[in-house]
């Protein structure tokens, strides 16, 4: 081949590949994190339950190549809170719990999931990073209530894990072991999560 047919050639895959970057790029949906909530609970020896959230959310819906999808949320340890109970919320983001100053973010990134979950609802795994553990866990899809769940409606799952299979173990004694988790996400844009 000659030096311009060469040149030609490397040029239109460069160009091929420069596209495909954008067409991928394109094909993420940021979540909305003013729109979003993410919240947790836990039960106290006494009885009290303590309703926590992170008001700090980020991430991103993929679509795929194949149409289905694949979320990353990433939660911020250092702005955590216990509503209400400044000593909880030390505690929360302390090293017995989140330990914040070490690990900054929770991280959840799905299992690639049919858009059809969203409107039918069911469940969605995939894997929890907390702490620097990284868990399999399940959240339950509740079903839509719009055409295009998570830009015209909020969509909402829940989900428990087991605080000390992250190694969040301190105050047995005093907060339950179970965390109780409820999220509501948004997208910016795009065709919905």
């Amino acid at each position: 081949m000659s030096q311009p047919g060469r040149l030609r050639s490397r040029g239109a895959w460069l160009l091929g590949a420069a596209l495909l970057a954008v067409a991928t790029l394109a094909q993420a949906t940021q979540i909305d994190g003013v729109a979003s909530r993410v919240g947790f609970s836990l039960t106290t020896r006494w009885g009290q339950v303590l309703e926590g959230r992170f008001p700090t959310v980020h991430g991103e819906v993929e679509e795929l190549p194949d149409g289905r999808h694949q979320v990353r949320l990433l939660l911020s340890t250092r702005d955590v809170e216990i509503v209400g109970h400044p000593g909880y919320t030390r505690f929360t983001r302390g090293g017995g719990f989140f330990d914040a100053d070490h690990w900054p973010q929770v991280e959840f990134l799905s299992d690639a999931y049919a858009p059809a979950l969203l409107q039918h609802g069911g469940a969605l795994a995939g894997t929890l990073r907390i702490r620097g553990v990284h868990r399999r866990e399940v959240f339950e899809i509740a079903p839509a209530g719009c055409a295009l769940p998570g830009r015209d409606c909020d969509v909402v799952a829940t989900g428990t894990i087991h605080r000390g299979d992250y190694g969040m173990d301190r105050w047995k004694f005093a907060v339950s072991a179970d965390v109780g988790f409820s999220l509501r996400m948004r997208v910016r844009g795009g065709a919905g999560a």
